[in-house]
């Protein structure tokens, strides 16, 4: 009897997560990252702006520039949101390749793909889950996840399918919030959790939305953990570089 409660808790541990600084049942943790995105979707490019004073352009742009992406390429983005690497990739690959934008989040997929036809670019557009992409394996030259691997509930599945996606030779590129330089992180902090859900509250109409970001963004794995995440799904020649202090990274590694 004593081992079947002991054995029961362990399972309810097992199928637990964070959920910024709470812990929650995994299987909530996707509506509410959901509920998230929902909120902030007609706000967030301008977020985005006030935020990072305008380097979130500058980040994507190195992602783009640093990708391999070549003419004719294919280039999976993964929970693309609004579209901006969709939108720098489609430069890259030109006429003759093909560039899709996949979000989890319809409202965030919604304004990605109306901005897109704004522009007069019709992409192929897919909602789905990236730990489970409707793809078939070795079929991009390219898949990135840019500020969005850091939301999934189980971060090695997605990057396993990822992997699975990828043709060999290809390549993944994950940018995402990582660990700042340690001198800087008493002030980075009291703007994560003073200014930012200020902001939130100015611009978003939504505190708690930002609060999330802020505690999601400590609860993610720093530079050499995801190095090693993503080694442990199978990709070689792993690195990584900092940006902005280690605000961000942007991690790269090959299908071989």
């Amino acid at each position: 009897m004593i081992l079947a409660v002991f054995s029961d808790c362990f399972r309810a541990m097992d199928n637990s997560t964070h959920f910024g600084f709470k812990t929650v049942a995994e299987s909530d943790k996707a509506t509410k990252v959901a509920d998230v995105f929902h909120s902030v979707a007609q706000r967030y490019d301008v977020m985005n702006d006030l935020m990072s004073v305008g380097l979130h352009r500058a980040w994507k742009r190195f992602t783009v520039e640093t990708s391999g992406v070549r003419p004719g390429n294919r280039v999976l983005d993964v929970a693309g949101g609004t579209a901006d690497l969709t939108r720098l990739f489609l430069k890259k690959v030109g006429s003759s390749g093909q560039v899709w934008l996949t979000d989890i989040n319809s409202s965030m997929l919604s304004v990605g793909r109306d901005r897109m036809l704004d522009e007069g670019q019709a992409v192929p557009v897919a909602q789905c889950d990236g730990e489970k992409l409707p793809f078939p394996d070795n079929y991009f030259d390219c898949v990135s996840v840019a500020f969005g691997l850091r939301n999934m509930t189980h971060k090695d599945l997605a990057l396993a399918d990822m992997y699975r996606v990828l043709r060999p030779g290809g390549r993944l590129l994950v940018l995402e919030f990582s660990k700042i330089w340690k001198p800087l992180a008493p002030l980075y902090d009291a703007y994560s959790f003073k200014l930012l859900p200020f902001m939130g509250k100015l611009v978003a109409k939504d505190v708690d939305s930002y609060q999330y970001l802020a505690e999601s963004i400590r609860m993610h794995p720093g530079q050499e953990e995801l190095k090693a995440m993503m080694e442990h799904a199978g990709f070689a020649k792993v690195d990584y570089y900092n940006l902005s202090g280690g605000v961000v990274a942007l991690h790269k590694g090959y299908k071989f």
